[in-house]
């Protein structure tokens, strides 16, 4: 049941380390739970695998005539309810978003707090709550956590930024509406501090991982932090005509105008035009814009700097310029943008710590001669700092590409000759040596990777189709891979715990499980890391979601190139991966139906990790084939850099030739192929279907990419759709008024101009609110589709972007895609 407005000490008084919140009262529904359903079901009996088509014969109490709702038939009906509730029990798995250590007064035990979040289907919402443990080291190394009884719900809670010593914890909630953002300091016992900062003084504060930092200063006296600037001001009118600025705004008979429409940074940041810097002094709340900042830039991730010789405080920030359009720059690495410096806070005479606001203070770009700097980190002694650049990916125009690190010496007194000079410390990587070292692909460093050295960074990173974790010595530049490399399995990083570190591992048949990783030494002085399991209660599922997946294997194949001889570079022509998912027990001379999931990007990867969604298509009796093709993340620059130019070419043959592989092998039967997609992996649907369309008896694209030519007018980033038609060579070649010839190619270039050849029936699932590929390409493509009699079902989600994430469109994604290859493929 919802838990009434109180406020709670749950874990102060037994924990370490922790603090209580404030509970909303709530009509939301009790943590789905294993054991209920929220969609009706008609039958309670275990899961069958069987293929047979259901018929309204198999129970004789549903009469034969029976009527069902507007577009849903008697079939689609017994599919949703038939595996509705297996779905559900895989949707109500939680997942750790961070993580946080506490230092503590004893040796022996440190607190630890969770960030966890779990979807909430009938609110439509992610439900995130907290849930804090203790930390005890036992004798071998390994640790046991003693776990706080329940959860606590966070409810309107945007972000939380615990201080550096842990004695305090800040609270962001962003108003729903135009009303003010509440920032509270809290302490072990209570909030301390409430402060509401108004509209006029900004807007939400950025909560996106992208955009988003918010960092404490060392002395816990003030906290920088990104938050979207003033609107500006608009006209207002009234029955008379317009109001002049300075008169009764109160008049009840007025309106506000619109006002200049304003550039916005596109997907999922839809009236997000200009994020700025700002700090608040937590013992006044007084909140000031941080001055000396071009307009031109839109920051994020910003820093606390060291304190310098002269006790002035420094913030270091990353800046997006643009000129005459902002692209979007969600998922899109080729933005340049370098790392600044801005003087922020000054010791007075009076040895008061104020805000600094004197316009000479302008920011200093500290990476101009590099064309990438972001996720800036300073070393625990303040010596150097660290950044990740995409210098490949701007240089070149694909959206994302290998990753490079690199480390700036900072002076104490903040003088820098022009440019600070930039040290690489792992380079771009265009061609990995049989298993070697792939190259940096990765998105963030954690707030603190230091190991006690100072100087050893642990980082993720995409190894071919799994991600691992990494050593990095930044001075040396040496780099070890620390989870074990005999794993198939994807890693990925909590928090460290002094030389320790606290991860996550799963694979597409295992439900993620969290481990502690230690340094051990082994004959011969050699030095390894070992990982234990640790206990935990956030990942549980239901006995029927565990048995279910026990039944399944997994394993990652190499496929060689077919087309080797066309690729001028070696790195391109090197084997590809895909991840294939079966069951353990095949059944002697058949195969299991066969789903081939495609990813986006097309510069992204499918990881061995646990996803909910595949899990339960594998679950319900279906094998996955998993594709990594050439333009992939995870195997050098040269593999990825193959494919512009290429698309709907190059990619659909690495497909088809995966497939032809799983075949050759008896591991697929050729009439019981499927094949599912969004975005780009959503174009190569859409494309397979009309290049092959003897192939796939049934088909599934989520907010696809099916005419170029329609979308480069319309998208967010019209530069996508130059580079990977054209190639890198048209990286500058962006437009808002293509050339016949343009479009022409752009055409050619799409799935729809191979519409006439489809023939497989195809589900359609499309975001109404999508910027990167506006819902009008895949409708006009389902339009034509269902004109010339193929069989086609659209589904439209209304309040959904490019993602379609919510949790109910989501579930209703799947569940309809489930039922659709049921239709077509047992």
């Amino acid at each position: 049941m919802g838990l009434n407005s109180v406020s709670v000490s749950l874990v102060a008084s037994t924990y370490l380390r922790g603090f209580p919140f404030s509970i909303s009262s709530s009509s939301h529904s009790p943590l789905l739970s294993s054991s209920n359903s929220i969609l009706n079901t008609t039958s309670k009996s275990p899961i069958s695998l069987s293929t047979r088509k259901f018929s309204s014969m198999d129970n004789p109490k549903v009469p034969p005539q029976k009527e069902f709702p507007l577009g849903i038939d008697q079939e689609t009906e017994e599919q949703y309810a038939f595996h509705s509730n297996l779905l559900q029990q895989f949707t109500s798995i939680s997942s750790i978003d961070k993580a946080w250590l506490f230092k503590s007064h004893t040796a022996s035990s440190e607190g630890m707090m969770f960030s966890v979040s779990q979807p909430n289907l009938l609110a439509n919402k992610k439900r995130k709550f907290v849930l804090s443990s203790t930390v005890t080291k036992r004798s071998d190394g390994s640790v046991t956590l003693q776990w706080a009884p329940f959860p606590v719900e966070m409810t309107g809670v945007s972000v939380m930024v615990p201080s550096p010593s842990g004695n305090k914890l800040l609270i962001v909630r962003n108003a729903e509406s135009e009303g003010p953002c509440r920032f509270e300091i809290w302490s072990s016992s209570c909030v301390e501090k409430e402060f509401l900062i108004p509209q006029s003084k900004h807007g939400s504060v950025y909560a996106d991982g992208w955009f988003e930092g918010i960092s404490w200063n060392s002395g816990e006296t003030h906290i920088a932090y990104v938050a979207e600037e003033p609107s500006p001001a608009k006209p207002t009118f009234n029955d008379l005509g317009y109001k002049k600025s300075g008169s009764d705004d109160k008049d009840s008979g007025s309106w506000k105008g619109q006002g200049d429409w304003e550039e916005d940074w596109g997907e999922t940041y839809a009236g997000k035009r200009q994020p700025a810097l700002f700090v608040i002094n937590i013992t006044s709340g007084e909140v000031q814009a941080v001055k000396g900042i071009d307009k031109s830039l839109s920051v994020g991730q910003v820093v606390w700097a060291p304190s310098n010789e002269d006790s002035s405080q420094y913030l270091v920030f990353v800046g997006w310029s643009f000129e005459t359009r902002k692209l979007g720059i969600k998922y899109c690495y080729n933005r340049p943008c370098a790392v600044y410096a801005v003087k922020a806070l000054h010791n007075s005479k009076t040895n008061e710590t104020e805000i600094h606001s004197t316009e000479d203070a302008q920011a200093l770009n500290l990476t101009q001669i590099i064309s990438s700097a972001f996720f800036p980190r300073f070393s625990p002694d303040g010596k150097f700092l660290v950044f990740l650049s995409a210098r490949s990916s701007v240089d070149s125009g694909a959206h994302s590409a290998t990753n490079s690190l690199h480390r700036i010496d900072w002076p104490k007194n903040m003088k820098f000759d022009q440019s600070a000079e930039v040290h690489d410390v792992i380079p771009v990587v265009l061609c990995a040596e049989d298993d070697g070292f792939p190259g940096l692909y990765f998105s963030s460093i954690p707030s603190d990777p230091w190991l006690s050295d100072g100087h050893t960074l642990i980082i993720p990173s995409v190894w071919h189709s799994s991600q691992v974790l990494l050593s990095v010595n930044v001075l040396s530049g040496q780099i070890s891979r620390i989870t074990p490399a005999d794993s198939n399995s994807s890693w990925s990083l909590l928090t460290l715990h002094g030389d320790n570190v606290f991860a996550v591992s799963s694979s597409p048949v295992d439900v993620p499980e969290l481990k502690y990783g230690t340094i051990v030494e082994k004959e011969a002085g050699i030095k390894e890391w070992s990982w234990s399991d640790v206990s935990n209660p956030i990942y549980k599922c239901s006995d029927k979601v565990r048995s279910l997946l026990s039944a399944l294997t997994f394993s990652v194949m190499k496929i060689s190139v077919k087309d080797a001889y066309e690729n001028p570079t070696k790195g391109a022509s090197k084997p590809y991966e895909a991840i294939f998912v079966s069951s353990k027990t095949k059944k002697s001379g058949t195969c299991d139906p066969l789903i081939v999931v495609l990813h986006g990007g097309p510069h992204s990867v499918s990881l061995s990790s646990f996803s909910k969604s595949q899990a339960f298509l594998s679950s319900i009796g279906y094998s996955l084939l998993i594709v990594n093709y050439r333009g992939s993340l995870g195997f050098g620059e040269e593999a990825l850099q193959s494919l512009p130019g290429k698309i709907g070419s190059q990619d659909v043959n690495d497909v088809l030739n995966a497939i032809d592989h799983v075949i050759d092998l008896g591991l697929a039967s050729p009439s019981k192929i499927a094949v599912l997609g969004g975005s780009h992996g959503g174009f190569l649907t859409t494309h397979l279907i009309g290049q092959a369309p003897e192939k796939f008896v049934a088909a599934a694209a989520r907010n696809p990419v099916c005419n170029l030519a329609l979308m480069v007018g319309t998208t967010d980033i019209p530069d996508w759709c130059f580079v990977e038609s054209y190639g890198t060579k048209c990286r500058d070649r962006i437009t808002e008024a293509p050339s016949a010839e343009d479009l022409t190619l752009f055409y050619n270039k799409s799935p729809i101009a191979h519409l006439s050849k489809v023939k497989t029936p195809t589900i359609f699932l499309l975001g109404a609110q999508d910027l990167r590929v506006p819902i009008s390409t895949g409708l006009q493509y389902a339009r034509a589709l269902k004109a010339k009699g193929v069989e086609v079902k659209v589904i439209v989600f209304p309040n959904d972007v490019h993602g379609i994430e919510r949790p109910q469109s989501d579930f209703e994604s799947f569940l309809s895609i489930a039922a659709w290859f049921n239709k077509y493929c047992k």
